[in-house]
């Protein structure tokens, strides 16, 4: 009998306590993350809302897809980081008290570029930045270091300070292909059935596994 993995325990890797499911994890009703999506830190994944998503006041939300991979020192940069830039200064005076707090209208209406929106089954390398309200598509890769500034397309493989497109995992006719599997969508039980598949396979053979396909 296959069993699935549990997308409900908060480490799920025996013996490795630096490795975190996210949602099992995350109480912010601003964050919002799918399954089998993990952290990896050696010091406090524990911490991630605090340590890994920050200047985060909303009303705009952190959205993680699927079976994302984020490794150490990923960090979101939400919109509360954002200072004034039309006047001679950019500090913040009204946060910081006394009578200077009457001044608050002038921090409530900075641009806001909304919702951060990860999809699924993307892999976040060591120590990237992603910037406020930026969309990664499906299956993109993000390398080590990157700064996301923009948005990435499904399938991308991005990397640099600011973060380039390098190239594109598949051709645009595969990327959509790919889309309509959306194997990240099958049931936990149907993904335990073809994990080889969804590894390792082409992607005709990921389009013959899929739920509803003879002798998927």
């Amino acid at each position: 009998m296959l069993v699935p993995a549990d997308p409900n325990v908060l480490h799920p890797m025996p013996g490795q306590p630096r490795v975190v499911l996210l949602r099992p994890l995350v109480k912010s009703p601003l964050i919002e993350v799918g399954a089998y999506s993990y952290y990896d830190d050696p010091e406090d994944p524990t911490a991630f809302e605090t340590r890994n998503v920050l200047y985060h006041y909303g009303p705009e939300k952190l959205v993680i897809g699927k079976f994302c991979a984020l490794g150490t020192g990923v960090r979101f940069i939400m919109n509360g980081a954002n200072h004034r830039m039309d006047g001679p200064s950019t500090f913040p005076f009204p946060t910081m008290g006394g009578s200077w707090a009457d001044h608050f209208d002038l921090l409530t209406e900075l641009p806001n570029r909304g919702d951060t929106v990860v999809g699924n089954d993307v892999w976040f390398g060591h120590s990237t930045t992603v910037m406020p309200g930026v969309r990664i598509g499906n299956g993109a890769i993000i390398a080590s270091g990157s700064v996301v500034t923009g948005d990435v397309p499904d399938y991308g493989i991005v990397g640099g300070n600011p973060a380039r497109l390098i190239r594109t995992r598949y051709s645009d006719e595969d990327v959509t292909r790919l889309l309509a599997v959306a194997w990240w969508d099958w049931s936990a039980e149907h993904i335990t059935a073809h994990v080889r598949t969804i590894m390792s396979g082409s992607i005709a053979d990921l389009e013959s596994a899929a739920p509803g396909t003879p002798h998927a």
